[in-house]
Parts: structure tokens; C-alpha cells; sequence
């Protein structure tokens, strides 16, 4: 088990090392000159004074070599410092606190409200498999599946904000600004959860340790609640996080849409804004978040089964 951990957590940094090299990168996209990139984001006409261009080169320590600007940079991600965004002179770090927050409380919202209908709609339509219940689920998270979030979010802004006028309609001012969102972005993950908890309890009511707890007298809910729910789980379980690490990024048009300031939005005002510094803390915090998330659920997933084989 302890060397199953070691080796997730030596993948784990070294795909931290890389994604902070593609990072540091971006600004040498394109033009190849970040000078000329920060003069633009700072000034509406193009600059080519050649000794503003020198003088800010120096400033920024961009005449060192490349692997010792890196280091530099890395050194001061690793304290927290991701610099000043180009557009608000703002501290990138600060940023990020006020929209992961919102992205967290939007992604964990939707997933809580998926995984809490997910779980009796896949037990129920895998108990009445074949049944009419069964093919009425199979129809609902198919059409889930295929609603986009920017048509179902105005509609639900239609008939909730301005029609019966209960909720609001975009903004972020209280616990109600989360509810519109939050429903729009449970909805693919509740077709997805739907579905996997029925193949998984189907799977887990033909094992043989259901039909022993089956034979010794339990009946169906019992035998689901003391034996089968655990291991139904486990799939559910690594959809959760792969779902998670999906949404904190990935919310751009429900962001949009209700005016949410979250990770997505704050990184696509950050690529229309060509704002580096920003792009850059972006990427990394997200993508250091997902793999933290997928490494710590593979870990979690071995723990409560043993069963798996570890990979050598």
C-alpha cells in the first residue's frame, strides 16, 4: 500500500513539473516576446520604442537565461505569488481565492444534488430491470445527456427569475444565486451517476455474496444496504472526482450565464484579455487540483478495495 501511495505521488509531482514548464511557456507562444505581449495588455497603441522594450526586459529579469527566469518563477508560484494580472494590477493569488471559492461551492452543489438522486434512481431501475421504471430512467438520462446547459439556463431563468420571480437570475449575492446553477450543472453528472449506479448494482446483485446474503433469509433492500452499496460505490466514487476536477474549470457558459465568477469565467476573461500572469496561475491551479483530486481517489478507491490488484 505505502508503495502504491509513493509511486502516485512521485506521478503526481512530476506532472506538476511539467504542466508548470507548458505554463511558464505561454508567454513565448506566438510572437515569442513577452515584453511586447505586457506593453500591449498595458497600452492601446503597439510600442516599439526600443528602450521602454529594454528597459522593461530588465525590469522583469527577462534578459536572464531561460532556465534560471523558470526557476525564478517557480520559486514564487511555489510561495503563493503568481504576480499581478495585466489588467487589474491585481494579485493573481487574490483572484484565485474569491473564484475557486464560487467554483467550489457551484461544482460540490451540482455533485451533491447528482450523487443524492443518482444513487435510488440507478438502484431502483437496475431492482426493476426490464421494467417500465427501467426504460423511463434510461429515457431521462439520455435526454439529460443531450439538453446543452446554455439552452436549459435560460429557461430555468425564465420561469424561476422572471416569471414567478423566486429566485435570481444572475449575480452573486447570496446562497439563492447558487441554486439556478447549481441545477444546471447536477444534470449531465446525474445521467452519468445514473447510469453507472445501474450497471454497477446490476453487476453487484448477480455476485455470489448477494445471492448467499439473499439465501440466508435477507430480502433485496437489506441485502443492497449491508453488502451491495460499498462496492456499487467504488465506480460512482471515481466518477465523483473526474466530475469535480471537470466542472472547476470547465463551467465556463453556466458561469457566463448567471454572471458567476468563478474559475471558468476568470479564465476566459483572462485568454480574451491576453492577461499571461493570469492564464498561467489558471492552468496551474486547476491542473494541480485535478491531479491532486484523481491521485488522492485512487488512493481512497484502494483503501476501501483491497481486492484491487496494486500495480507493481
Amino acid at each position: 500500500m505505502l508503495n502504491f501511495i509513493a509511486k502516485r505521488f512521485v506521478m503526481l509531482i512530476l506532472t506538476l513539473v511539467v504542466v508548470s514548464v507548458l505554463a511558464f511557456l505561454i508567454p513565448y507562444v506566438g510572437d515569442g516576446d513577452p515584453v511586447r505581449i505586457i506593453l500591449r495588455s498595458r497600452m492601446a497603441d503597439e510600442v516599439t520604442d526600443p528602450a521602454m522594450i529594454a528597459a522593461l526586459t530588465r525590469e522583469l529579469g527577462l534578459d536572464r537565461p531561460l532556465s534560471e527566469q523558470y526557476l525564478g518563477w517557480l520559486w514564487r508560484v511555489l510561495q503563493g505569488d503568481f504576480g499581478l494580472s495585466f489588467t487589474t494590477r491585481t494579485p493573481v493569488d487574490v483572484m484565485f481565492l474569491h473564484a475557486l471559492g464560487v467554483s467550489l461551492l457551484l461544482a460540490l452543489g451540482a455533485l451533491a444534488v447528482a450523487f443524492l438522486l443518482a444513487i435510488p434512481l440507478g438502484t431502483a431501475a437496475a431492482v426493476k430491470r426490464g421494467r417500465a421504471f427501467d426504460h423511463a430512467t434510461s429515457f431521462f438520462t439520455q435526454a439529460l445527456v443531450a439538453i446543452p446547459e446554455y439552452w436549459i439556463a435560460p429557461i430555468l431563468i425564465l420561469v424561476f427569475a422572471i416569471y414567478l420571480g423566486v429566485l435570481p437570475s444572475a449575480g452573486w449575492h447570496d446562497w439563492s444565486s447558487m441554486i439556478l446553477p447549481v441545477i444546471v450543472l447536477s444534470l449531465r453528472p446525474l445521467a452519468y451517476f445514473t447510469q453507472v449506479a445501474r450497471a454497477s448494482m446490476i453487476d453487484v446483485l448477480n455476485a455470489p455474496y448477494m445471492m448467499a446474503a439473499r439465501a440466508r433469509g435477507l430480502g433485496v433492500s437489506a441485502s443492497l444496504l449491508a453488502h451491495g452499496l460499498r462496492n456499487a460505490m467504488l465506480p460512482i466514487m471515481t466518477l465523483f472526482s473526474l466530475w469535480l476536477t471537470s466542472l472547476l474549470g470547465g463551467s465556463i457558459v453556466v458561469e457566463a450565464i448567471f454572471a458567476a465568477p468563478g474559475m471558468g469565467w476568470l479564465l476566459y476573461d483572462a485568454v480574451l484579455n491576453n492577461d499571461v500572469p493570469l492564464i498561467q496561475g489558471s492552468i496551474v491551479v486547476i491542473v494541480a487540483l485535478a491531479v491532486i483530486i484523481n491521485t488522492l481517489t485512487d488512493i481512497v478507491y484502494v483503501m476501501l478495495n483491497p481486492a484491487v490488484k496494486l500495480m507493481s
